[in-house]
């Protein structure tokens, strides 16, 4: 007999919710895409190094990340980074560089469409 899991984690049905609403609200697919993938095995994650973020996104860039952050590699310019997790280091690195660790909730209440945003991992 097979055992069906589903996710425990409390904040993160939260944020997979609210994802899913903020898409439909503002008929914006990237907020649906990222709650897609979070709803994803946490085996599938995304882990994302900052060093794979400065070789891919431009200044001022905005950057969602569905997993977790990783400090390898250094960043060089000022971008502001959402993602679920972010390492210590990770979130040193980004603020060094002169930009913004942010949750992805915070990211839909700074950009509701999801115009201008890239998504990594």
């Amino acid at each position: 007999m097979s055992r069906k899991v589903s996710k425990t984690n409390e904040h993160l049905l939260t944020l997979i919710q609210e994802l899913y609403e903020a898409s439909h609200k503002e008929d914006a697919p990237i907020w649906r895409d990222v709650a897609r993938r979070l709803e994803r095995s946490n085996r599938l994650h995304s882990e994302v190094n900052v060093g794979k973020i400065d070789r891919f996104a431009s200044k001022n860039d905005r950057v969602v990340v569905p997993g977790k952050v990783l400090g390898s590699g250094d960043l060089t310019k000022p971008v502001h980074v959402a993602a679920w997790r972010f390492s210590n280091q990770a979130r040193e690195k980004i603020e060094a560089a002169g930009g913004k660790a942010l949750t992805i909730p915070e990211m839909v209440s700074d950009v509701p469409k999801g115009s201008g945003v890239r998504l990594m991992g």
